[in-house]
């Protein structure tokens, strides 16, 4: 029996210590979660167990917590709304209740939790309590916000584009989505569109081709297909659109439809037209301007033949002036096709060189003063003391000016008055060309400057002409960074005005003409900020024969040529301050005749050279140089011929 007994006590007993020990491993399980706050309530909400999980989670010490209400965790607005009561009513009655809101830590601070309440019932059916699980989501809760915030942000940037239409298809091609852009291309608010197809935009003729279901098999092929074509609008209206078609696919691969934007190109698609129009007339006109160059040369080869016929036929020697007046004309008229075809195409040469005005209105007026005299007409001349100088190409600024007083002279009647003035201000030289004659037309004035346009005319065209002149004249203007204006008030006898500003130069220095100076007087100036390399260059200099002088830097090297007057400069092009480049084009352009320039630098490529002599320089050396190449280069230079030199 008592082994029995013994053995009974035994077999109770092993189930007890299982269940003890059951208990502890559940204990030490809860207390080794840090991740989640698990935590539980006696039936009315107060704590009775606090995990270390929930000692990280909310900062709070067990001994703070035990025996205080979980209500503890809750923020103001949600003890308002009484929360805490309802979640534990909600809990008894359905066993288990789950939300998602703010909790509170120890210092304050929230946090968003995940929290997971259950009903726990005793063995007869008895509330015995709650267990709490909670969890921090405020990472998670950010990240969503974020893809929230950029998936609002990414709808308002679609919807609020006005210039492109925007919008989603299905898989088979019906409209999902419309954004602005596409109501202001297309015309149609989104409750007339979403939920038709999208070949509705296309014309009747395409879109029963197929062309639009081809479309979308090509993107759907490719990922990606792109067209340019006339599109539809709501009243019918055509317009030249560019339309990329994008396929969409999700996550699983699985194909969504297709996004597709479209852009009206119908402005660029005309101007380009027009570009393209206007480049086949400039060619155009470059061509018969050659082609014309080959017969006017045999007719003034024989004209000058005639010249040279003594004959004492009237008609003959008046026959040969209307041939040579004629044969200038058209020459005229050929050279102004070639200049309009040589700036258009950007090969047109310009110098930039100290010009005079004064000496270039001389030589315009005397290019005009032929018609002038023809017509009988009074030219007025007003210079005074001005004497204003501009950087450009001399000839040109001639073309300028005798065009403004051809251009007077021909519109303006027989015994009519020009006047030609000019002036110069702190930064401009002006030059206006007045007469008075008919005028322009005030709807006139805002294309006078347009190519083969002229004033009003008689049926006849009595004045004749292309209507390039102006053209040019505002050309070759804003070449060389000027600027040309109009007035008149289109009155008859009131006639017109042009003002032609120039950037003014300071003048140059003067310039006297002078023998070379003779073997052991040239004068070489060495520019190099290698201090040691300029000093070795200067002695090389000496012992060839040559009397050397030295500079360190651009605008040092620019102030020694004005005022020594070297006979040659050997530059260097990497200088501290200003290039060996800009130190070229400043003295060709604040010089009338700069000394010649040889190029002495590391750089030695072919690209190198060509930059050396658009700059200006005469030759291009490499470091070290070539003593032989110099001597020849030097004696080639300075052979004995006269010179302009700085008096």
């Amino acid at each position: 029996m008592a082994e029995h007994g013994g053995a009974e006590r035994g077999g109770a007993s092993a189930p007890l210590n299982q269940r003890t020990l059951a208990d502890a491993d559940y204990r030490l399980m809860v207390d080794a979660v840090t991740d989640y706050a698990i935590t539980v309530l006696d039936p009315s909400g107060i704590f009775v167990s606090w995990n270390e999980g929930a000692r990280k989670l909310h900062g709070y010490e067990g001994p703070e917590v035990l025996g205080r209400h979980f209500s503890l965790l809750y923020p103001s607005e949600l003890l308002e709304q009484n929360r805490p009561d309802l979640a534990l009513a909600t809990a008894r009655e359905a066993v288990r209740v789950e939300e998602e809101d703010w909790r509170l830590r120890k210092d304050g601070t929230r946090f968003w939790a995940s929290v997971v309440i259950t009903r726990m019932t005793g063995a007869g059916g008895e509330l015995r309590g709650y267990s709490m699980i909670t969890r921090d989501l405020s990472e998670r809760r950010r990240q969503d916000e974020m893809l929230r915030m950029s998936e609002e942000r990414f709808r308002l940037l679609v919807e609020g584009v006005k210039d492109y239409a925007i919008f989603m298809l299905d898989p088979g091609g019906h409209i999902v989505s419309w954004n602005l852009g596409a109501q202001k291309n297309k015309g149609y608010e989104a409750s007339e569109i979403i939920g038709q197809h999208f070949s509705k935009f296309y014309p009747a003729d395409v879109a029963a081709s197929g062309w639009p279901e081809e479309e979308l098999r090509n993107a759907l092929r490719d990922g990606r297909f792109e067209d340019e074509g006339w599109r539809i609008r709501k009243d019918g209206s055509r317009f030249w659109a560019s339309v990329v078609i994008t396929a969409l696919h999700d996550a699983t691969g699985k194909h969504r439809g297709f996004a597709k934007v479209t852009r009206d190109l119908t402005e660029r698609r005309r101007v380009t037209a027009l570009e393209d129009e206007g480049r086949r007339v400039t060619n155009f006109l470059a061509m018969l301007g050659h082609e014309l160059r080959n017969p006017l040369a045999p007719i003034s080869n024989a004209l000058e033949l005639l010249k040279r016929e003594k004959t004492d036929s009237p008609v003959v020697a008046h026959t040969r002036d209307i041939i040579g007046r004629q044969l200038r004309q058209m020459t005229r008229l050929v050279d102004d096709l070639l200049d309009v075809g040589r700036i258009t195409s950007g090969k047109i040469h310009l110098e930039s060189k100290p010009v005079r005005l004064r000496d270039a209105i001389a030589q315009a007026i005397e290019a005009v003063r032929p018609l002038i005299e023809s017509k009988s007409q009074a030219l007025h001349l007003g210079i005074g003391d001005a004497d204003p100088w501009v950087a450009g190409d001399s000839a040109r600024v001639i073309q300028v000016v005798s065009n403004l007083i051809h251009n007077a002279a021909k519109f303006t009647h027989n015994g009519g008055n020009i006047w030609v003035s000019l002036a110069a201000t702190a930064t401009d030289a002006d030059i206006s060309v007045r007469d008075d004659g008919p005028g322009i037309a005030p709807k006139d004035l805002q294309r006078i400057f347009d190519l083969f346009v002229q004033g009003e005319q008689n049926v006849a065209r009595t004045q004749g002409g292309l209507g390039l002149g102006l053209s040019l004249v505002q050309q070759l203007t804003t070449l060389h960074d000027g600027r040309v204006s109009a007035f008149s008030t289109g009155r008859a006898g009131e006639g017109s005005e042009f003002l032609v500003q120039f950037p003014a130069i300071q003048a140059p220095s003067t310039t006297l003409e002078v023998q070379p100076r003779p073997a052991g007087e040239q004068r070489v100036l060495v520019v190099d900020d290698n201090t040691d390399a300029a000093e070795t260059m200067a002695l090389l200099l000496e012992a060839l024969g040559y009397r050397p002088s030295v500079a360190h830097g651009g605008l040092a090297a620019i102030e020694a040529v004005k005022a020594q007057d070297p006979d040659v400069v050997l530059l260097d092009i990497g200088l501290p301050d200003l290039s060996g480049h800009d130190v070229a084009r400043r003295l060709r352009a604040e010089m009338i005749n700069p000394p010649p320039l040889i190029a002495v630098t590391g750089y030695g490529q072919a690209s190198d050279r060509d930059t050396s002599l658009e700059a200006g320089f005469r030759a291009h050396l490499t470091k070290p140089v070539d003593v032989d190449k110099l001597t020849a280069l030097l004696e080639r230079l300075l052979e004995p011929a006269p010179r302009s030199r700085a008096a």
